[in-house]
């Protein structure tokens, strides 16, 4: 289950990747129907595989590291949006709180801690 969550986890980063190429070198593709159906798959299957992790490794009592993935997932997304829609450096600046989401996620993934410590 683990190594189909890393999957999902490198399809959702590389689809999110090649959506902000997209916007910034071609935005009439962003509106094939598509391009807009696949990330909310990719995001279905990586949120699947990830509460079947909790259960599969006995997680669900050291809840704290995974309520915070959860956040960050959903600022992760939001930025998302606003890196895709925006234009310029507000275009930039919420690529950059995605990515720095995206990496406090997997700080979270492997240590299990929710602060930098």
């Amino acid at each position: 289950m683990k190594h189909l969550h890393l999957f999902f986890v490198v399809l959702v980063i590389a689809g999110f990747l090649w959506r902000v190429y997209l916007a910034e070198k071609k935005p009439e593709m962003l509106a094939e129907k598509w391009i807009k159906i696949l990330p909310h798959g990719l995001a279905a299957g990586l949120l699947a595989s990830g509460i079947a992790l909790v259960f599969q490794g006995n997680w669900a009592d050291n809840y704290g590291w995974i309520v915070a993935k959860v956040f960050l997932m959903l600022t992760f997304i939001v930025f998302g949006i606003f890196t895709l829609r925006e234009q310029g450096q507000r275009r930039w600046i919420a690529f950059g709180v995605s990515m720095f989401c995206f990496i406090y996620i997997l700080k979270l993934a492997v240590s299990k801690h929710i602060f930098f410590i």
